[in-house]
């Protein structure tokens, strides 16, 4: 049973920027690089949406986004410390929404999200 711990939303005005960390754990013991081999991705959900896609990264470490946030966001990931990153740039008010991160396709249990809201 893998787990998702994702931190560092806020608030932030238009234009600016914000880092998300998403610290991924497994239950049962697994030894070896089992995150590694994950395809990684970070969802959101705004308010009255369904949640959408945003960005993924590959175990090779490539990267592939949603076409609204191509050019200000940039995923990334730390297999050492089963970590996935979204670093946000640019940021708009359409950007607001709680953001989680899960494997691609994602596992029916989800984290607690964190929220970014940005103002305008």
């Amino acid at each position: 049973q893998v787990q998702f711990v994702e931190s560092g939303g806020g608030l932030v005005q238009f234009g600016g920027s914000l880092g998300l960390s998403c610290a991924a754990s497994e239950s049962v013991f697994r030894p070896g690089s089992w995150f590694s081999f994950l395809i990684m991705a970070w969802y959101r959900q705004a308010p009255g949406k369904q949640r959408e896609l945003v960005a993924s990264i590959d175990s090779g470490g490539i990267p592939d986004y949603t076409d609204s946030v191509k050019g200000r966001f940039a995923i990334s990931r730390d297999n050492s410390k089963n970590t996935v990153y979204l670093q946000m740039t640019s940021l708009k008010p359409e950007d607001t929404a709680v953001y989680y991160c899960n494997k691609k396709p994602p596992l029916g249990s989800w984290g607690q999200g964190t929220q970014v809201t940005v103002s305008s």
